[in-house]
């Protein structure tokens, strides 16, 4: 275990299956390594973690599969305020961050496939609705997009009994917000090229993603970059073939009462290369309510440290899960609905 090349900063990766096993000493070691990176990088990346190969190789291909259609095909299942966070994003559709050009990536959001008529959806609960996609990609390509989803809830739900863990807690502290009805977004995205002749450019905007843990399958193409917050330096993520990058979001760091770090990264796709990721957000049951858990209401002497005192104590007011996310969703693609470029005669 340790970090990928010599820079300490960079995402540790780790090796799931010291967890799962039977050798405590490898377990503790696991589990020390696992939370120093949740309290001072918010990202590590795992290995041995049981998703076959032959399951990834599948969903990066139905991935290209979606993205080689003519936009005019991606569009019949455009994402919009009546698809319940499903269908496909164009290039351009968010602004994540601010300040910065609208994202140069397009992408298409699934979820769990559910029916008009089921009780969810009829009752409008956050994220529940049937999937969208064009019709010509057929059953099979949905087949596998939702049994990579059904993996990935599996895979985050023992993620955040090792996240539990590592924060001495009952490994079985986070179940009830894992096991019922849980919201969970598959997201398949390309990048295209990214220009380099503007500085406002991104493939995807630097932020800090806003759910609870998120599973990141890249591509070998790279351009995911975690930011070093104590000296501002943009580190290369370089892709672990098989691997997921793993990172916390801001309902974790809120929850935690930032005993664990939601961290600030971006992708630049600077190659000539298409890039291909797979991101899995994992937010957990959205009727839940956030509160500090149990023993972390005081702030981390380290964030204290970072932002000056005085430390708050339990700063956070109790929200629902649905609530905070829904929020956080709905910032990032006003941003790119206000999004104005400056007029080229108004230019220096």
């Amino acid at each position: 275990m340790g970090s990928l090349g010599s820079d300490p900063r960079l995402p540790p990766v780790l090796d799931f299956s010291a967890f799962r096993g039977s050798d405590q000493a490898a377990k503790a070691e696991f589990l020390q390594a696992l939370g120093q990176a949740c309290r001072d990088k918010g990202f590590f990346q795992l290995t041995n973690h049981g998703v076959a190969a032959s399951l990834q190789e599948r969903i990066f291909a139905a991935s290209k599969e979606f993205f080689s259609l003519p936009l005019e095909e991606k569009l019949k299942a455009k994402l919009g305020p009546s698809t319940r966070g499903r269908g496909y994003e164009t290039i351009g559709g968010q602004m994540l961050e601010p300040g910065a050009a609208p994202d140069t990536k397009e992408a298409i959001y699934l979820g769990q496939d559910l029916g008009e008529d089921d009780a969810r959806v009829v009752k409008g609960e956050y994220g529940c609705g049937p999937n969208i996609y064009p019709s010509s990609l057929g059953r099979e390509w949905h087949a596998t997009c939702m049994e990579y989803l059904e993996a990935m809830k599996t895979l985050a739900r023992d993620v955040m009994r090792a996240l539990a863990a590592a924060l001495d807690l009952r490994e079985d502290f986070f179940d009830r917000f894992t096991d019922t009805d849980p919201a969970a977004t598959l997201r398949l995205v390309h990048y295209p090229p990214t220009p380099t002749t503007s500085q406002l450019e991104r493939g995807c905007g630097a932020h800090r993603d806003f759910g609870c843990i998120t599973l990141l399958l890249q591509d070998a193409v790279g351009g995911l970059q975690v930011q070093d917050e104590v000296t501002g330096d943009w580190l290369d993520v370089a892709p672990v073939p098989g691997a997921y990058v793993v990172n916390l979001g801001n309902l974790m760091a809120r929850w935690t009462n930032h005993h664990y770090t939601s961290n600030t990264h971006r992708v630049l796709n600077h190659s000539p290369c298409h890039r291909y990721s797979i991101p899995f957000f994992y937010s957990g049951n959205p009727a839940h309510t956030l509160e500090t858990i149990p023993g972390l209401e005081r702030t981390p002497l380290s964030l204290a440290r970072k932002y000056g005192p005085p430390i708050p104590v339990n700063p956070y007011p109790p929200v629902s899960v649905a609530d905070f996310l829904h929020d956080q969703f709905v910032q990032s693609y006003k941003r790119a609905e206000e999004y104005r470029p400056t007029p080229p005669e108004l230019t220096t």
